[in-house]
């Protein structure tokens, strides 16, 4: 280190056993520890070059200028120092990690983890599928809606449980989103004449409170077929082909009275346990049958409302949801689960 300094004074001479020291101990470090140690001994804010500069006031002012600039000069030598010795233990360190970690070569290389489809995306492309070969055409309709598609034209009138804002998500300017796919429903019958023969999948929103079984976001699909002397026996049929499809032969479906604003009459539909062949167990909560979804005959009220003659024509719908038949097909108990992007769970998929 060129020294610019000739008058020797406690200050020089500090500087100079610090220009002398430092490069060998630095050079010397034996690792990271003793370097960062260095570090703080020469730079830290209590460090013994810190500490000069700290001092230069005491210096006379004919001096000061050449000690600073010594002292910064000295300061920026002893910075590189730490730095070149840095990167020289470092490197020393990852020659060692190699030397201990050898490569073999001739090792089949790791297949990297490239995705799977969903299993709501399967179970929504299942359904499809067989609904498609049944003849059925898929629509399509907003999750934003208005009251009259979600409930006015499906006679639900307005003092109805299902309008209250414990249940329904209302937004601005009477919107909402919707609690159903049924609304699609209704738009198709407004813009299509009969035969009409569609399903509807899509989201649906809720204010249910999330845990194993209940989520304010879900997906369901409505079924429609409206036509000339369209039965209860024609839903049957649909409802029945559609079980065996996705469950196998062993399905079998039982139809008990229920109630719907827009399906008159109305059924619940149960499919017998396919974990237990309906011998009870536990998903089926031991009763050997499972609640698959609702149904029923197209209220003339719904027909009225979307333009068309109750009197010509008849229909039935359906209504399940996209989720719990996922659940049953894949033994899934929990549906926060398919929300949740957990890698290890969509990886068994």
């Amino acid at each position: 280190m060129k020294k610019e300094i000739h008058r020797m004074s406690p200050v020089t001479e500090s500087l100079d056993r610090i220009a002398a020291e430092a490069p060998e101990r630095i050079g010397g470090a034996a690792d990271l520890d003793e370097l960062e140690r260095l570090r703080l001994e020469f730079l830290g804010r209590k460090g013994r070059l810190t500490e000069i500069l700290h001092g230069l006031v005491q210096v006379s002012e004919d001096q000061r200028p050449l000690v600073g600039k010594r002292a910064n000069q000295l300061k920026n030598e002893i910075v590189g120092l730490l730095e070149r010795r840095r990167e020289a233990l470092e490197g020393e360190r990852l020659r060692t990690e190699l030397a201990g970690h050898r490569l073999d070569v001739t090792l089949p290389g790791r297949r990297p983890w490239t995705g799977t489809v969903h299993p709501l995306s399967r179970t929504f492309e299942r359904i499809n599928q067989i609904f498609f070969s049944m003849g059925f055409s898929l629509a399509e309709g907003p999750e934003i809606e208005d009251e009259f598609h979600n409930f006015d034209a499906l006679n639900t009138p307005p003092d109805h449980p299902a309008r209250d804002v414990q249940d329904t998500i209302y937004l601005e300017g009477g919107l909402l989103l919707r609690s159903h796919t049924s609304p699609v429903q209704v738009r198709h019958l407004q813009s299509h004449r009969p035969p009409v023969r569609i399903i509807a999948p899509g989201r649906v929103f809720r204010r249910d409170t999330p845990d194993a079984s209940h989520s304010p976001v879900f997906h369901q699909l409505e079924g429609l077929y409206v036509d000339d002397h369209v039965t209860f026996g024609d839903l049957k049929y649909t409802l029945e082909k559609f079980a065996l499809q996705l469950f196998g032969p062993g399905a079998t479906l039982r139809f008990r009275p229920s109630f719907f604003p827009f399906t008159e009459p109305s059924a619940e539909v149960d499919c017998r346990c396919v974990f237990c062949a309906g011998k009870g167990c536990g998903i089926c909560k031991r009763s050997g049958w499972i609640e698959l979804l609702g149904c029923g005959m197209v209220d003339p009220n719904v027909f009225t409302a979307v333009g068309y003659d109750p009197e010509r024509w008849t229909g039935f719908a359906f209504g399940l949801g996209i989720d719990r038949i996922c659940m049953l097909v894949h033994g899934i108990n929990d549906i926060r689960l398919f929300l949740e992007s957990d890698v290890d769970f969509l990886s068994q998929f």
